[in-house]
């Protein structure tokens, strides 16, 4: 089979997939790269892909874009993604082929979305090019992806979940324990940067609560941005800058490491984040994760109480001087529920460990793409019940 995907550029969101992709199809993968690389698309990591067998940079020559659309008008699949990918994806539909069109959700915003340049061009190909009829399913990157399909009358019945897949690594999660003045204590962590979506204030506000009420804890919140200055002006005017501790930027490398020295992450979103790809390095590293519900992995990746806890989304509009109380007060009674149920929180740690290992591993979610094309050329639905694969 030739398998061929088409995205912006490949980095450690999608690198992952590429790799076994390559491997279990006997190297009869590509990876087209629309965009050229820089600082502002590689999702955090700097890692350099470009020596990868399998990737066609259809950026760096009109020859290499050639090869790129003559791989779409005859390769046996395509995935695409992103408008830079629309003029290949249209040219296949001519033709009818087995294509996935892969996307996080389209309406982050609400129905306002559909009047945006890149929402609107998606919509009116599928819907002007009669792609309803044709080869053509949607690969879900967001929990709420199938259902703003569905209000937009597009992918009926033809969508799947997928997402992004971290690396998943062994390691002993009995192997730390967290001691100060002789007493146990839990490490939290938050990383992102420091921007209104992310909302930095609710982890530095909910600390303050659980530093009145006597729980042992630390807080390290990594990253940087334009609102960190103000989250550290935040923790000393709440009197909790002595356990909340601002760690700056690292390698992906050492940040995984670190994730690995803590207990609980705290994921405070709201609903303009995508995916969120920290939630999948997080868990796999033994972190219970604590995530908005608004965030597009969320509901893949969190049954209450297993594998971590959702809280409820802290609204657009709030922020330093206008915290969402009702996010804050779900995320603090989540936390708090977490520190005083040790052996509930172990469980969960490991729980959370398995499902990346066994379920949203980068192994099992090539496997499980190859095995729904598959099913799709033999006029069969997939056989997935859940994870990557199985019906949005």
């Amino acid at each position: 089979m030739k398998l061929v995907f088409y995205s912006i550029i490949l980095n450690n969101h999608q690198a992952n997939v590429a790799d076994n992709l390559w491997e279990l199809t006997n190297h009869s993968y590509c990876f087209v790269e629309l965009v050229k690389p820089n600082d502002g698309n590689q999702k955090g990591s700097m890692e350099n892909y470009g020596s990868r067998p399998y990737l066609l940079r259809a950026w760096e020559s009109d020859e290499s874009y050639c090869k790129a659309m003559e791989l779409a008008l005859t390769a046996e699949c395509c995935v695409f993604s992103g408008l830079s990918a629309l003029p290949f994806e249209k040219a296949r539909m001519k033709k009818g082929l087995l294509s996935f069109d892969m996307s996080e959700r389209w309406l982050k915003k609400g129905w306002k979305n559909l009047f945006s340049p890149t929402i609107l061009r998606m919509f009116l190909a599928y819907h002007l090019g009669g792609w309803k009829h044709k080869h053509m399913y949607k690969l879900c990157c967001s929990g709420f992806a199938a259902n703003d399909q569905r209000k937009l009358l597009t992918f009926n019945n033809k969508c799947y979940k997928w997402g992004y897949f971290t690396l998943v690594n062994d390691f002993d999660i009995d192997a730390t324990q967290y001691i100060s003045s002789s007493r146990t204590f839990t490490r939290l962590m938050w990383c992102a940067r420091y921007i209104k979506l992310k909302h930095p204030e609710l982890p530095v506000m909910m600390a303050r609560r659980l530093k009145e009420n006597g729980y042992n804890f630390r807080l390290d919140m990594y990253g940087e941005g334009e609102f960190k200055s103000r989250t550290i002006e935040l923790a000393k005017s709440l009197g909790v800058d002595d356990v909340v501790h601002f760690i700056g930027n690292k390698p992906n490398k050492e940040l995984m490491a670190d994730m690995r020295q803590h207990e609980i992450f705290l994921f405070t979103s709201d609903r303009n984040e995508g995916w969120g790809a920290v939630a999948n390095e997080c868990m796999a590293n033994g972190c219970v994760l604590v995530s908005s519900s608004d965030i597009g992995s969320t509901p893949y990746l969190i049954e209450n109480g297993k594998t971590g806890f959702s809280f409820r989304s802290p609204e657009l509009s709030s922020h330093f001087d206008n915290p969402d109380m009702a996010a804050l007060d779900d995320l603090y009674r989540k936390v708090e529920w977490l520190l005083e149920h040790d052996e509930e929180r172990k469980k969960m740690r490991y729980n959370a460990h398995r499902l990346m290992s066994e379920v949203y591993s980068p192994r099992t979610a090539a496997k499980r793409l190859l095995s729904l094309i598959d099913n799709l050329n033999k006029g069969r639905d997939t056989e997935y019940i859940d994870g990557p694969c199985s019906k949005a």
